[in-house]
């Protein structure tokens, strides 16, 4: 059995070795193989691919084992592309950083300590002591979730430590002891009172434009939006109007209309300059990107292809043999 990271994967070739029971041929390959067939002929039946995209415009990949996704999403691999005969399988172990990255936003947002730190200096001092500007804070506010899985979870149970009031929309989840969970049909009238409402569904056909701009009306002036999941859930136009014209209060905003391919420099990562509006808090798809997170990943990659070497159920298991992908990852 080979091993193949493709793409940024193959930087991870030493998180991921000292993991395996089996010493694999571990082969890093550029971006290009993920789309195109140039280097179809390697892979084997018996191989893995680890890659985050995988797409074959006009053909069929060849047969092998097990296509490995680094990450959770599934939108940027073609299923149709993979042979009956391939598993797929992806891997979490981003909720927690992600959790994080919203409660420090949040956080800011209300308090904006960088702002007080920015302006203090023994000249400043004496006044600025005088007139204190009183800054927010997150304790008793309303916080909405779109999607209430392992993101939604960890958001709602560091959001509830603050004191927090967490509820949820999701369909395929329960109620538990951070967040109250009802249908999504209750979105509508969970918008009106919300101070934040937090993306972190998947995107699929259903929750594309989920976020138009009558959602974005109903909200009130002073909410925040938070995407942390998939930016095309929010209608773009919508929410750069409703930023330019104050109808929210702001918009934390991790991910992107448009993402630099193979070889791509020059590529706008929205239609609408968002990025130019004081009150969007833009930042580079970073959330998940701790130091410690390829550790975890690759080390749950490397139990799978153990698994696989043993003939063990696989984890993540997201399109069994027979290519059935029914069991599609939560975010």
């Amino acid at each position: 059995m080979k091993v193949f990271l493709v793409g940024e994967a193959a930087e991870h070739g030493d998180d991921l070795r000292p993991h395996l029971i089996v010493p694999h041929r571990i082969i890093g390959l550029p971006w290009a193989a993920a789309y195109s067939d140039v280097f179809d002929e390697d892979i084997a039946a018996d191989d893995v691919v680890v890659s985050l995209r995988f797409s074959r415009p006009g053909g069929t990949a060849p047969p092998f084992r097990l296509l490995q996704v680094p990450g959770a999403g599934l939108d940027q691999v073609d299923l149709t592309a993979l042979t009956p005969a391939t598993l797929v399988a992806n891997v979490f172990e981003h909720e927690a950083p992600i959790a994080e990255f919203v409660l420090g936003r949040l956080l800011e947002w209300e308090i904006r300590a960088a702002a007080l730190q920015e302006s203090f200096s023994p000249q400043t001092w004496p006044s600025l002591y005088r007139r204190r500007v009183p800054h927010g804070e997150i304790r008793g506010k309303s916080l909405v979730l779109i999607g209430y899985g392992r993101i939604g979870r960890a958001i709602a149970a560091r959001a509830n430590a603050f004191g927090v009031e967490v509820t949820a929309v999701d369909d395929n989840a329960e109620s538990d002891a951070s967040a109250q969970v009802v249908p999504t049909d209750g979105l509508a009238r969970l918008q009106q009172r919300a101070d934040y409402v937090v993306v972190a569904c998947p995107l699929t056909p259903a929750t594309e434009g989920l976020v138009d701009a009558a959602a974005l009306a109903r909200m009130p002036s002073h909410a925040v939006l938070v995407n942390v999941s998939r930016a095309p859930i929010v209608d773009q136009q919508a929410l750069y109007e409703a930023l330019r014209d104050n109808e929210i209060g702001g918009a934390i905003l991790d991910v992107w209309y448009r993402y630099p391919g193979v070889g791509e420099q020059d590529v706008a990562p929205a239609d609408a300059p968002l990025w130019e509006l004081p009150n969007a808090w833009c930042t580079p798809h970073s959330s998940a990107w701790t130091r410690q997170l390829p550790h975890r990943r690759y080390a749950v990659i490397a139990d799978n292809i153990n698994r696989l070497a043993t003939g063990e159920p696989l984890r993540n298991l997201v399109r069994p043999i027979g290519g059935d992908s029914s069991r599609r990852s939560q975010s």
